[in-house]
């Protein structure tokens, strides 16, 4: 994956390649970011205007506009899916994350588990009237708090209950982001089982990192140790073509 990303379709085939990415490197996260492969390892965020205020690079500002135009085509899954840090997932890897959940893949599987009120509330305001923003999911609740609003809509993402669905544009200030119930936007009603998904994950880390070891996998998708030692073991055990296998159809 040394090819620059150039266009929308590149970064929808970055993806699909990756099977999972941040939007952002992370330093000792042994996963690709959409950010690199736009503008490289080394890349400058921001670029300095004449008058003297900063502004994004052009390659920035190109990641920033993508990552919410490949949730809003349904190009990849985006949202705060990998220990809260914005991420992609490949709509082929993701019924793999998914099953991960315990839940069965519909789209109000979450009543079948127990939320916080909050949350749950503003799950239930998301699947009456996706795609929402933030400020839309605020009047369903009756909640003014912006922050209690945010702080749960990122842990609904981390739960894979909430995912990014672009953006709603509004006449004053930037645009906001959009919401929809992941299940609901994705199919991921045929589930593999647990084990089998973590090989499915393990296998599409391990084809893109150079080093990997059971603790990084561990770290990076929350399994535990024992956990993410068997899904590298099965991964690792014939080489890449056995990965390339173990990589849901």
């Amino acid at each position: 994956m040394t090819d620059r990303v150039r266009t929308l379709r590149d970064a929808a085939a970055f993806v699909d390649r990756a099977g999972l990415a941040l939007v952002f490197a992370k330093a000792g996260v042994p996963l690709p970011s959409l950010h690199e492969a736009v503008a490289g390892p080394d890349a400058r965020w921001v670029d300095e205007r004449e008058d003297g205020k900063l502004a994004m690079t052009p390659d920035l500002a190109k990641v920033w506009a993508w990552k919410d135009e490949l949730a809003e085509a349904r190009l990849a899954c985006a949202g705060k899916h990998v220990r809260g840090w914005p991420a992609l997932v490949s709509l082929t890897l993701l019924p793999s994350l998914y099953a991960l959940t315990g839940r069965a893949g519909g789209p109000a599987d979450f009543r079948d588990v127990v939320l916080p009120p909050l949350e749950r509330e503003v799950a239930e305001a998301v699947l009456d009237a996706a795609p929402a923003d933030a400020l839309e999911v605020r009047r369903a609740v009756g909640v003014r708090d912006a922050r209690r609003v945010a702080r749960a809509i990122d842990s609904l993402q981390r739960q894979l209950v909430l995912t990014r669905a672009g953006t709603i544009k509004r006449e004053q200030g930037w645009p906001g982001t959009a919401y929809d119930v992941l299940p609901r936007r994705y199919r991921v009603d045929r589930l593999p089982k647990p084990d089998e998904a973590r090989a499915h994950l393990a296998a599409a880390v391990l084809r893109t990192a150079s080093e990997l070891s059971s603790a990084d996998l561990a770290r990076v998708l929350g399994f535990t140790r024992g956990e993410a030692a068997v899904a590298l073991d099965r991964a690792k055990s014939e080489g890449p073509g056995t990965r390339r296998a173990l990589l849901p159809p």
